[in-house]
């Protein structure tokens, strides 16, 4: 198959991206864009001093004296906040370090607003990273190493069955209530527990993180050390608690104060009736109304967040229909090496464009602070050209996942659908028809590698052997027909999540059509697909995923569109759902067993996930290693190219605005 070539305004492009150096600065812009000159108290030479966390503690313990964002100050000042000594607990974590390879913190300052912009209405991607807090940090992917992040620390037995977590004494929520075990309590016993609020224990909380495991038990010490046990071991519980599917803590930790107003447990019925009808819930329905209140992680960028105690660094203050507003918590845990609490940055704005080539206008236009992970390559020699005029600069970190994976849905209710796509062969010369190179090259203009997971071998000749083979004959018109002489085709139906979807998409078609298939692509609003995946009427689609790259990451994030129905049973412990065939079945039990392992284990188990991948073709990835164009305010510190772009989202605390 032919290459198609770079155009030289990519080469020019590409000459541009040059290395980042980052430096100190004592200014910052306020929400009206103009400079201030809030200091953290803190001499420019004594900014970009590298501390490693660990070190910092063992040597120096946490500062002495704790410094505030002057907004807050005011706040103190007036009587509307208490002293930060009595906001932060007795041990505020210190925020964590990237390695030293990828980016040197500097010491910060205060003041202004980070505006991010999505074309997903009622969801920031970006922002939702940012908020995210999970229990325990793991700086890797693979959770090489964890330690305490909302929880100070934990300890496991040898084992593996007994986890002890040590909560943060003098830990508030945003509204300024004390976070203790009552709450951690609350959440297990009163949520988790209750059959009508979870209707399917969680697998994750299950011993060995399996479906069919026993459900944990909880153990409370005091009012701020708790155990979680498990009669089996569960080695991956940490990870599961500090990266895996970005779970934040939610599940495990919710404000008792708040919630139980709305619990059955602890306020009567009638008196919970008029807050029900005025949600517009049929009567008596306590439990919708429950989960409307009690949001989790996902649903922080939600309009249901506004009010709801939190832990994260800013809080949702106010939503319409195009912007949502964020403020700092005067409450969060974190502090930078010298005292400051974090974050720098006082507010966040969203705004919600009709598109992804509005996200464009507004960056060039200098409407955008952080562009997330909706810049398209093909965008970037338009970016690059207009960086001084847009006030904006452009870093080029690595994606975190895949960009666009090639999904058949081995469920969709066609017997010939489901007969042909199950067989091996008809995947194996998919597999052999897609010119990764070319992909590469086109979508990617070379800044991503073809994904070695399942070969890089594009072989038209062998493909179109295997579906000879199965019978797939061609028809007057010269497309291949089903085994049975049935007419057959692979509808893609996608809607431009990223920028590399259609695109992406668009080749593929082109590709698998050379095997005389016939191949077609549909773009669809989101609203629409998701309507459609929910109700399994999409055949087949183009999505990123996480598994090729975290492993067990998120192994629901694949398989609920690969195999939505199988899924189901498999993570329903065979209550819902249709039973999946034995090598689906060995899959997931790899997964699940990978979930249960030590991390030194863990790492060999996601070797075999990925030789499973490689040999049953369960979805197509076509590129890793990609690079992703972000857009960031000219004048924000501390990020960098270096590393993967969505660890930068996670410390976006350490932020700020500079000359």
């Amino acid at each position: 198959m032919r290459k198609l070539k770079l155009f030289t305004v990519w080469m020019l492009t590409i000459a541009l991206l040059l290395p980042i150096i980052i430096t100190s600065c004592g200014t910052s812009t306020n929400e009206d864009g103009e400079q201030s000159t809030e200091q953290t108290g803190e001499e420019t030479k004594d900014r970009g001093k590298e501390q490693v966390m660990s070190e910092f503690e063992q040597t120096q313990g946490i500062p002495t004296e704790l410094k505030e964002a002057p907004i807050l100050a005011d706040k103190v000042k007036t009587g509307d906040l208490p002293p930060i000594e009595k906001r932060l607990p007795k041990e505020p974590k210190i925020a964590n370090d990237m390695p030293a390879s990828q980016i040197k913190y500097e010491i910060g300052t205060y003041g202004g607003v980070l505006r991010t912009v999505t074309h997903e209405q009622g969801f920031d991607s970006t922002v939702f990273c940012i908020l995210n807090e999970p229990l325990l940090n793991s700086p890797g992917l693979l959770g090489e190493e964890i330690t305490g992040n909302v929880v100070k620390n934990y300890e496991a037995s040898s084992d593996q069955k007994e986890f002890t977590f040590h909560m943060r004494e003098g830990l508030k929520w945003s509204d300024g209530q004390p976070v203790t075990t009552e709450d951690v309590r609350f959440a297990v016993e009163d949520v988790l527990f209750n059959a009508k609020l979870t209707p399917v224990f969680p697998a994750w909380l299950r011993s060995g993180g399996k479906v069919d495991g026993t459900p944990m038990k909880l153990e409370i010490l005091d009012d701020y050390t708790f155990k979680i046990i498990f009669d089996q071991p569960y080695g991956g519980f940490p990870l599961t608690l500090s990266i895996e599917g970005w779970r934040g803590y939610t599940d495990i930790l919710k404000p008792k104060h708040f919630l139980q107003k709305y619990h059955v447990k602890y306020t009567p019925l009638e008196q919970l009736e008029p807050e029900i009808e005025k949600a517009g819930f049929q009567k008596s329905d306590w439990v919708s109304l429950f989960n409307k209140k009690d949001v989790l992680n996902w649903e922080s960028v939600t309009p249901d967040a506004i009010g709801f105690p939190v832990l994260s660094p800013w809080m949702q203050i106010k939503a319409t229909t195009s912007t949502v507003e964020y403020e700092r918590n005067p409450y969060y845990f974190e502090i930078d090496e010298k005292g400051n609490q974090l974050p720098y940055i006082d507010k966040l704005n969203t705004t919600y464009v009709q598109d992804l080539q509005m996200v464009i206008m507004k960056t060039l236009g200098g409407e955008v602070d952080h562009s997330g992970e909706l810049i398209s390559l093909n965008d970037l020699p338009l970016l690059k050209e207009n960086e001084a005029n847009g006030g904006y600069k452009i870093y080029m970190p690595n994606m975190h996942r895949t960009g666009a994976d090639i999904i058949l849905n081995f469920n969709y209710d066609d017997p010939v659908w489901r007969k042909v796509i199950y067989d091996i062969r008809f995947r194996k010369a998919l597999n052999l028809a897609l010119d990764k190179d070319e992909i590469v090259d086109t979508v990617y203009y070379g800044m991503a590698k073809p994904a070695e997971i399942q070969g890089t071998e594009c072989d038209i000749k062998e493909a179109n052997k295997l579906l000879d083979e199965m019978g797939m004959k061609k028809g007057s018109d010269g497309l291949r027909l089903g085994p049975g002489g049935e007419k057959f085709s692979i509808p893609l139906d996608v809607q431009p999540w990223r920028p590399d979807t259609v695109p992406l998409t668009q080749l593929v078609v082109e590709q698998w059509r050379e095997l005389g298939l016939d191949v077609s692509m549909k773009q669809i609003d989101a609203s629409l697909w998701n309507t459609r995946v929910a109700a399994n009427e999409i055949k087949a689609t183009v999505i990123g995923t996480h598994g090729p790259v975290l492993g067990a990451g998120n192994p629901d994030w694949a398989q609920s569109y690969w195999a939505p129905l199988w899924n189901m049973w498999w993570v329903s412990n065979g209550q819902k759902g249709e039973e999946p065939p034995q090598d689906v079945k060995d899959f997931y039990q790899l997964i699940e067993d990978m979930r249960g392992a030590p991390v030194e284990q863990s790492i060999q188990y996601n070797e075999k996930i990925r030789a499973d991948m490689r040999d049953n073709l369960w979805y197509f990835v076509v590129a890793d290693n990609i690079k992703q164009p972000v857009a960031i305010n000219a004048k924000i510190h501390n990020y960098t190219d270096n590393g993967f772009n969505i660890a930068q989202f996670f410390g976006a605390e350490r932020l700020f605005y500079g000359k």
